[in-house]
């Protein structure tokens, strides 16, 4: 199984143990028929999603943007499709960019195709940046069973996001849902 939950560095591994992360994440939280939607704040984080399941929470060191850092993961598995979100403080408002382009880059990487379509996105409360965005992408498992992904890269002052939904077939009512829900600021909806 493929991901995007994390970045890549110039030399590809972050991104590759990253992505074998998430697929760790996925095997540990089982699957769950039903989308049992609650809203869950990202860990150590002032951010907030809908995710149809409960997630598990993994933290690891990896390299990005040139330097090392703590990437944290919420995943769960629902309706044959794996739900996750990452995130990590780079520390330095110059790296962002390239952490928010890294990520974009190992997901694509890591399906083994090229960018995928580019996708509306809009989070309140994001701070604005070129690399941000959300793309669906056609892969294969290592398998070589296709694989569908969706993918949304945003930031909020250092700290840089990545929004993971993967699996066979893609819900796009439930996807959209998971991607509108996405907000950065106060716990209160107004953002």
């Amino acid at each position: 199984m493929a991901c995007a939950t994390c970045a890549l560095t110039d030399d590809g591994r972050a991104g590759r143990l990253a992505s074998a992360f998430l697929v760790f994440a996925a095997l540990l939280v089982g699957c769950s028929p039903a989308l049992d939607w609650r809203e869950v704040r990202v860990e150590g984080r002032d951010a907030f999603v809908l995710l149809p399941c409960k997630p598990a929470a993994h933290a690891r060191q990896v390299r990005l943007a040139e330097g090392d850092v703590k990437l944290t993961l919420q995943a769960c598995q629902a309706a044959g499709m794996t739900w996750g979100v990452a995130s990590s403080d780079v520390t330095d408002p110059g790296r962002v960019g390239a952490a928010l382009h890294a990520l974009r880059e190992a997901s694509a990487g890591n399906l083994g195709t090229s960018p995928g379509e580019a996708l509306p996105l809009r989070v309140t409360g994001a701070t604005p940046q070129p690399q941000s965005g959300r793309a669906a992408y056609a892969g294969r498992r290592p398998d070589g069973q296709p694989l569908q992904a969706q993918v949304a890269v945003f930031s909020r002052g250092t700290v840089v996001y990545q929004a993971t939904v993967l699996g066979e077939r893609l819900s796009t009512e439930a996807v959209d849902t998971f991607f509108s829900s996405l907000r950065l600021g106060s716990g209160d909806r107004g953002g």
